[in-house]
């Protein structure tokens, strides 16, 4: 049996009125039924800003555009005892992904847009977050929240994401996911994401995996590289580290001093041993790329 939950007029809830002052555009309040969030957010263009919220609402989203100034899709529906959430925000006058590729390519791209989302979740219950982003900007706080998988996808947005508080994930997630085209992911403090498989997709981009502390599981990463940069910040010697790695004549890799040559197209640190615990294992392939690892700075 599925239930619709109500949705507001237009799927909007304003909470001003003036120009230029943030609105409430979207929400979903909390509901007894569901006991995991889905969660799927696009946007074509502007900034946007997650971070966890005191409060028990699935998603309070808040904006200083008017509601008539790009179009939206706004979907909230319970299947068993799961919430899925669909939001999609297009402007109209963005520029499209076909002109972002000449814009980059001949360094003609304009001024990041102004406007912005601001999004808030609830660190009460647990999400799979699945993110796609246009162009602009991204900051993602995902400070003492219960994260099961979590999806970024983007085309020519610059994404940062991050535990600022230090607070880890309040669940094991089980895959944390990255794909980037023209864009740029930054991943800080990984290992507070309680993941035991991370997956990088590189197009034409640039991804930085910042896995420079110890982890308290076992991970598996596996990369590839298309034309992009993929750059790894590695912990301590004493840490396990596995690397394997298919390249080719056309790309760069550049590896630490501590990992060592042990066999073709495979490397290893003084502290790995086979089914060494909480160990870092690297599956990469790398066709006109660079992968780059970099040691972590005391």
């Amino acid at each position: 049996m599925q239930r619709v939950l109500g949705l507001t007029i237009g799927g909007v809830l304003l909470a001003g009125l003036s120009l230029g002052q943030i609105k409430k555009q979207f929400t979903v309040e909390d509901n007894a039924a569901c006991e995991t969030i889905r969660l799927k957010l696009k946007a074509n263009s502007g900034n946007c800003f997650i971070k966890p919220s005191e409060g028990s609402d699935i998603l309070n989203m808040f904006s200083n555009q008017e509601p008539e100034s790009y179009s939206h899709q706004f979907i909230k529906e319970v299947k068993g005892k799961t919430c899925n959430v669909f939001v999609a925000v297009e402007e109209s006058s963005s520029t499209g992904f076909s002109q972002t590729i000449s814009s980059k390519v001949f360094g003609s791209e304009k001024t990041t847009s102004d406007k912005f989302w601001k999004i808030y979740l609830t660190d009460d219950k647990p999400y799979s977050l699945e993110l796609n982003y246009g162009l602009g900007n991204s900051n993602i706080d995902l400070s003492g929240m219960a994260i099961k998988n979590l999806r970024i996808t983007s085309a020519s947005a610059n994404v940062n994401i991050g535990y600022p508080t230090g607070l880890e994930n309040k669940v094991a997630m089980d895959t944390f996911y990255i794909k980037v085209d023209l864009g740029t992911v930054n991943v800080r403090d990984l290992n507070l994401a309680k993941t035991s498989h991370v997956v990088a997709d590189v197009g034409f981009g640039n991804v930085m995996l910042d896995l420079s502390a110890k982890p308290s599981t076992t991970n598996t990463i596996r990369g590839s590289v298309a034309a992009g940069n993929l750059t790894i910040l590695l912990p301590d010697d004493e840490t396990p580290v596995f690397v394997k790695i298919k390249d080719s004549w056309l790309c760069s890799v550049r590896m630490v001093r501590g990992l060592k040559k042990i066999g073709e197209g495979t490397f290893a640190n003084d502290s790995y041993s086979k089914n060494a615990p909480n160990a870092l294992l690297f599956d990469l392939d790398v066709s006109m790329g660079n992968i780059i690892f970099k040691e972590k700075k005391n």
